[in-house]
């Protein structure tokens, strides 16, 4: 059976650990060439080595994404050692929670550049080297839809991925570019499961009509449909991957 990337050239962006690396191993396992940024090269070093040693091209690239000049020089680097760019995921963020009377500018300007910029930069950058068009994944969240307390930034920030990603898609589609987001609900992360309570994992659960929280095989598999060629009339959406709970306002 042929593997469903075999010969795409994919860029992910904070793809050290969590959802990053789990959508770059799949893309991998599926034959995809890849290059792996994040903010600092050894921290993807480890995880290209570990794809690389499976028989698959990757590179390791260090860019702060809310940089454009880096992250575009990350872009091009990409483009000539791969000859172009078919995918790009849009993964990297950066976050805390905190009260409204306690958001500092600091903070807003991280979150911010870091959440919306970077998919700005991701994409100037990025489709200079589509040649034959390609698919833009940004991973958004259901806290962009949903809200919840301490996380006014992080759903305006989410929430704006998913208007960046609609108006994109408008913008890119004459070049046969797809965008597409995905909004994931809890991922049971390891930094995740770091900052949630046993208590607080526990109600997560079960607020879940399917009973357990996301894994990042569940979010990686979605991202490999919308790269794919299972979705190529697919663009300007945001896919929900969160078990249900967006609808379960009531249990």
């Amino acid at each position: 059976m042929a593997r469903e990337l075999e010969g795409k050239v994919a860029v992910v962006t904070g793809a050290s650990r969590g959802l990053g690396r789990a959508i770059a191993e799949l893309f991998a396992a599926e034959g995809a060439q890849l290059a792996l940024i994040d903010l600092k090269q050894h921290w993807v070093q480890a995880v290209a080595d570990d794809i690389a040693a499976k028989g698959v091209n990757a590179i390791a690239l260090a860019a702060d994404v809310s940089n454009q000049a880096a992250l575009r020089a990350a872009m091009d680097k990409t483009g000539r050692e791969f000859g172009r760019i078919d995918i790009l995921v849009n993964n990297a963020m950066w976050n805390r929670y905190d009260p409204i009377d306690e958001i500092t500018p600091e903070t807003f300007q991280r979150m911010a550049g870091v959440g919306m910029g970077g998919i700005v930069w991701g994409i100037q950058s990025a489709i200079q080297h589509m040649k034959d068009g390609g698919s833009i994944i940004n991973i958004g969240s259901m806290a962009g839809r949903l809200g919840s307390p301490s996380a006014l930034l992080y759903s305006g920030v989410k929430a704006g991925v998913d208007g960046m990603t609609r108006a994109a898609s408008i913008e890119l589609g004459a070049l046969g570019i797809r965008v597409n987001a995905i909004a994931p609900s809890t991922v049971a992360t390891e930094g995740v499961k770091a900052i949630l309570t046993p208590e607080m994992f526990a109600d997560r659960v079960a607020k879940s009509p399917l009973g357990r929280l996301g894994e990042e095989r569940d979010i990686a598999q979605a991202a490999l449909w919308l790269a794919g060629e299972r979705a190529t009339f697919v663009t300007g959406q945001s896919l929900a991957v969160d078990g249900g709970i967006g609808h379960a306002f009531y249990r």
